[in-house]
C-alpha cells in the first residue's frame, strides 16, 4: 500500500525539480522550469485566511498551464488522482491473484483451498493451473516422486460486495525418491 504514496512523493519531486519562483503581480507566486514564467501561477494572498474554519474550498483555484494553449485545473488534476488512487486500491494490480491455503493430512494428502481476488483484472479461469502448480512444488519441495488428483473443484462464493472465485482440491503424494 506504499506504493501510491511513493508515486505521488516521486510526481511532485519530477514537477518541482529545476522550478524556480519570484513575486508575480498583486502578492502572487509565478513558478517555472528555467525562469518560463506562468507555468504554474498561485495567489497566495488567500491560500491561509486568517478566520478559520474557512468557509471555501480547500484546493485553490489554480491552473497547471502545460503549453501556452492547454492548461489543468489543479481541483481536476487533484479529483482524476483520487480516482486513479481509489481504483488501484481496489484492484491492486501487483497482488497475486489467487491466494493459496494448504494442509497436510496423514497418508500423504495435502488440501488446498484457493481464493481468488474478489476484484480482478483477468486470470479467472488459471483455479486449475496455480492448483497443479502448487501441487509439483510441493513434490519437489518433498522429494516426491509425482502426486495424484484425489478430489478438484471450483465455484463461486457470493457476497454483497460481489462474488469470488474459489476452488479446492486434494492430492495424494506418491513414493518419496531415495
Amino acid at each position: 500500500m506504499r506504493i501510491p504514496a511513493t508515486l505521488f512523493s516521486l510526481a511532485c519531486l519530477l514537477v518541482s525539480a529545476g522550478c524556480t519562483n519570484t513575486q508575480g503581480p498583486n502578492g502572487s507566486r509565478v513558478y517555472g522550469f528555467d525562469n518560463t514564467q506562468y507555468f504554474l501561477q498561485v495567489d497566495t494572498s488567500n491560500v491561509l485566511p486568517a478566520k478559520v474554519p474557512y468557509a471555501g474550498s480547500i484546493i485553490p483555484d489554480t491552473t497547471l498551464q502545460l503549453t501556452p494553449s492547454f492548461g489543468i485545473s489543479l481541483e481536476k488534476l487533484v479529483y482524476w488522482g483520487a480516482y486513479a488512487a481509489a481504483a488501484y486500491l481496489i484492484l491492486d494490480p501487483l497482488a497475486p491473484n489467487w491466494q493459496i491455503e494448504g494442509a497436510v493430512f496423514p497418508g500423504d494428502h495435502v488440501h488446498f483451498s484457493l481464493h481468488m481476488k474478489r476484484y480482478y483484472a483477468g486470470g479467472a479461469g488459471e483455479a486449475r493451473q496455480v492448483f497443479h502448480r502448487r501441487a509439483k512444488q510441493i513434490v519437489r519441495e518433498g522429494g516426491y516422486e509425482g502426486y495424484e488428483v484425489v478430489e478438484y473443484s471450483e465455484g463461486l462464493d457470493s457476497s454483497v460486495l460481489g462474488s469470488q472465485r474459489v476452488a479446492e482440491g486434494v492430492i495424494r503424494l506418491t513414493k518419496k525418491l531415495g
